[in-house]
């Protein structure tokens, strides 16, 4: 058997061990089906809908591809038990989440045949979602974009690995076949990538946002906590500088703001908001402001993923952008990734003389 073919391409039923992640507003069905119908673990980003809306992109999925695919769930939601009966009634063969949910849930969900995988950011987190019965899990290095930790992935992948019995998977500067080859090397079973599928053509966000990411260089990216009191990695720019540099009832202002306008559009009511907070509170240790600034994360991020606007959105981005110049489709990507892995084996394979 192939060394590229992996413990989770069995596990998730795929045909390449590469997996694109669930990013709110970006993650939508058409770019899960592409990355599906290549051969990879396509994820749908669901924390950003409804759960009506979530139901039917559910279903334009499998109106799209035929392929395995996962959903990605906030494990702190309210609305969990509802939405993980959407992911079984359909007959999603994954369910994701960036932040564990309970062993209830966790088994609840394997129970119905689905492959539970948590992402984290730390051993002890890895450690800790084993111990529920996590069937896999995503280690995301602080590389990475959106919320992310402070260990580098060349630290993290082989720490987790070691760590843990279940398969692991490799997240944050990931972009070609060499990273592949390299986090197999780690001990992982795989890669997932955000910020490269972003950079596709399958990709629903604007064209002008996808050319301010190509233009930007390694050290372009910038990580702050002041959107919502953890860590996010996203773009340098204007916007997010002043917000970096804000008072705090400036942002508190913005962020009320924020959080009415989002709870209109996802159609969460103000207790299930308060419920929301009061977890994130207890699961984070974060103040009371900071749990009301969270309320920007969703709205900033639609402002620039689906609007077009960069001047008032935020930029979730990996350091990898700088890296990055093409805007290849997902199956153009997908296989020019395995190629690259496939000769980078052969070339490791190759006596020197």
């Amino acid at each position: 058997m192939s060394l590229l073919h992996t413990a989770i391409c069995d596990l998730f039923g795929v045909r390449y061990p590469i997996v694109q992640t669930g990013m709110g507003w970006v993650s939508t069905p058409e770019l899960t089906a592409a990355t599906a119908n290549a051969g990879g673990l396509g994820i749908l980003a669901s924390a950003t809908l409804t759960v009506a809306e979530t139901d039917a992109a559910i279903a334009r999925v499998r109106e799209l591809t035929a392929a395995p695919f996962g959903v990605n769930m906030r494990g702190d939601a309210p609305d969990l038990p509802e939405r993980a009966r959407l992911l079984v009634k359909h007959g999603v063969k994954v369910a994701s989440f960036g932040l564990a949910p309970s062993a209830e849930v966790i088994r609840s969900l394997k129970d119905a045949g689905l492959a539970v995988v948590p992402s984290i950011g730390a051993r002890r987190h890895a450690e800790k979602v084993a111990a529920l019965g996590a069937d896999a899990v995503i280690a995301q290095g602080s590389e990475g974009g959106g919320h992310t930790g402070g260990v580098p992935t060349s630290i993290l992948l082989p720490q987790v690995c070691a760590a843990v019995d279940i398969p692991v998977i490799g997240a944050g500067g990931f972009h070609d076949g060499r990273g592949l080859v390299a986090a197999l090397a780690y001990g992982a079973a795989g890669i997932a990538m955000g910020t490269r599928f972003l950079l596709t053509s399958d990709s629903p966000v604007p064209d002008n946002v996808k050319q301010e990411y190509l233009r930007r260089s390694v050290t372009d990216t910038m990580v702050t906590s002041v959107l919502d009191g953890v860590p996010q990695r996203m773009l340098r720019t204007p916007l997010a500088e002043a917000l970096d540099r804000a008072g705090r009832v400036s942002r508190l202002g913005r962020s009320l703001r924020h959080a009415a306008q989002f709870r209109k559009l996802s159609g969460t009511s103000w207790a299930d908001l308060v419920r929301e907070g009061m977890a994130m509170k207890q699961g984070h240790g974060l103040s009371w402001s900071q749990v009301l600034m969270a309320a920007n994360t969703p709205m900033m991020l639609r402002a620039s993923m689906v609007d077009g606007r960069v001047d008032l959105g935020t930029l979730a981005s990996g350091q990898v952008a700088g890296v990055i110049d093409d805007l290849p489709s997902c199956a153009e990507l997908i296989e020019t990734i395995m190629r690259d892995a496939t000769a980078t084996l052969t070339r490791l394979e190759t006596p020197h003389a």
